[in-house]
C-alpha cells in the first residue's frame, strides 16, 4: 500500500508543474505579441474612423449670406436679392421670410444679404460698415433694399451704386429711405446720406422718393392701417390686397415727387392692435403716402421702376395682406405684372416668429446658415 501511494503523489507533483518545451515557450509568446499588435491597431483604427466621422460632422465654410433657390413658379430665372441691415424694425428676420415665399411658392432665385460682424461672423444688424456679398447684386435682376443708416466701406458700395444707376428695378422697405449716413464727408459715397444737402436727400429721397423725416404716428403707441388709394385700386400692385395693419408708426413723408403714384395712404391707428379705431384730428387729415411707385433715371440713362413703403418691419409682415402687396411689387417691378394672381400663394414656408422691433432686440448668435431651408 505504502509503495503504491507513493508512485501517485510524484505523478500528482509532475502534472502539476510539468515543464513546457522551449518551442512552446516560443510559440505562446509569439502569439502574444501578434494579439498585442492587432489591438495596437485595431485602436488606433477606431481612432482614425472617429476621427473622420468627427471631421464629417464639422461644419463646412459657410457663406455670409443665405440662397434659396427657385422652386417651380412664373420667377424661373430671375435672381432677387435682398440687402438688409437696420438697428430696429428686424429685417434679418423679415427678409429671409419674404425670400422664401418668393423662391419656393413663385420660383424666383432669392439671394440674402446681412450685416455682419467681422471677428464672430454673426448678423449683427448694429454693425454698420459691413454688409458681405454685395457682388451679388452685378447678376441680380431686382434689388429689395432694407437698410438704416449704413456706412460701408467702398468696396461694397461700388456693386451698390452700380446696381441703382443700371435701370434695373428697387423694392425699398421702411428705413431704406434713410439707408446711409456717411460721417465721412470725403467719401465718394458721401451724397447717398439721407441727410445729403448736395444730392438732396441722398439715396432715400433721390431713389426711392423721400428720406427721413419724422415719426407721424406715436411710435410704439400707434399702429398703422393701410388705406388703399381709390385713384389706384386697379394698380396690379394691389391685386388681391384687402388688409393692410402693422405694430409699426406712420412715417412723416413730404417731398415725394408729383410723378410719384400713392398707392396706399397710412392711417394712423390710435393702440396697437388691429381693431383699433383710428385717430381723430389732424394726423389722418390728411394721411400720409404708405406705399407709392415712382422712376429713377440713373447716371447711365437707365430708367427703373420703383417701388416704396414705410412698412416692411419683420411684425407688419404677419400682415398676409402686406406679403401679397410686396411679392406683387416684386413682379410689377420685374415687368412681371401678367403674371400677378390675386389667389397667389403668400404663406409662409416654414415656422415664422418675429422678433418685437426694438434697437438692441435682435437674436444674438445668428449666423446666415441658421435661415436655410
Amino acid at each position: 500500500m505504502t509503495g503504491d501511494s507513493q508512485p501517485g503523489r510524484d505523478r500528482s507533483t509532475v502534472s502539476a508543474t510539468r515543464v513546457r518545451s522551449p518551442l512552446t515557450l516560443a510559440t505562446l509568446s509569439f502569439y502574444r505579441k501578434k494579439s498585442i499588435m492587432f489591438r495596437s491597431q485595431l485602436c488606433l483604427s477606431t481612432a482614425i474612423l472617429g476621427f473622420a466621422v468627427a471631421m464629417s460632422r464639422l461644419p463646412a465654410a459657410e457663406n455670409p449670406w443665405v440662397v434659396y433657390e427657385g422652386k417651380e413658379g412664373p420667377g424661373q430665372g430671375k435672381h432677387i436679392v435682398f440687402v438688409t441691415g437696420d438697428d430696429e424694425y428686424r429685417s434679418e428676420e423679415g427678409m429671409p421670410m419674404l425670400a422664401k415665399i418668393l423662391a419656393v411658392r413663385h420660383g424666383f432665385r432669392c439671394t440674402v444679404l446681412f450685416a455682419i460682424d467681422p471677428k464672430t461672423k454673426f448678423i449683427t444688424p448694429n454693425y454698420q460698415q459691413n454688409i458681405p456679398g454685395l457682388e451679388h447684386l452685378d447678376t441680380a435682376d431686382l434689388m429689395v433694399v432694407f437698410l438704416r443708416f449704413r456706412e460701408l466701406p467702398d468696396e461694397q458700395m461700388k456693386h451698390f451704386v452700380d446696381y441703382t444707376n443700371s435701370g434695373k428695378p428697387i423694392v425699398g422697405l421702411r428705413t431704406a429711405t434713410h439707408s446711409f449716413n456717411y460721417r465721412d464727408k470725403k467719401s465718394p459715397y458721401a451724397d447717398y446720406s439721407f441727410n445729403s444737402g448736395t444730392w438732396r436727400g441722398g439715396f432715400g429721397q433721390q431713389v426711392l422718393g423721400d428720406t427721413w423725416i419724422n415719426h407721424h404716428g406715436h411710435h410704439g403707441r400707434e399702429s398703422t392701417r393701410g388705406i388703399v388709394n381709390p385713384k389706384f385700386k386697379e394698380h396690379p400692385i394691389l391685386t388681391g390686397v384687402d388688409d393692410v395693419w402693422g405694430p409699426t408708426d406712420v412715417y412723416g413723408v413730404r417731398n415725394l415727387p408729383k410723378s410719384a403714384q400713392v398707392l396706399v395712404h397710412g392711417q394712423v391707428v390710435a393702440g396697437m392692435k388691429a381693431g383699433d379705431a383710428p385717430v381723430k384730428g389732424a394726423k389722418n387729415d390728411p394721411m400720409m403716402p404708405l406705399v407709392w411707385t415712382k422712376h429713377y433715371r440713373g447716371t447711365a440713362g437707365q430708367t427703373s421702376r420703383i417701388v416704396c413703403t414705410t412698412m416692411g418691419a419683420s411684425m407688419d409682415l404677419q400682415s398676409a395682406g402686406l406679403r401679397r402687396l410686396l411679392v406683387n411689387a416684386c413682379y410689377w417691378g420685374l415687368k412681371m405684372e401678367g403674371r400677378i394672381r390675386a389667389d397667389s400663394n403668400v404663406d409662409y414656408v416654414g415656422p415664422y416668429r418675429p422678433t418685437p422691433f426694438g434697437f438692441g432686440s435682435f437674436t444674438k448668435g445668428v449666423r446666415p446658415a441658421d435661415h436655410e431651408l
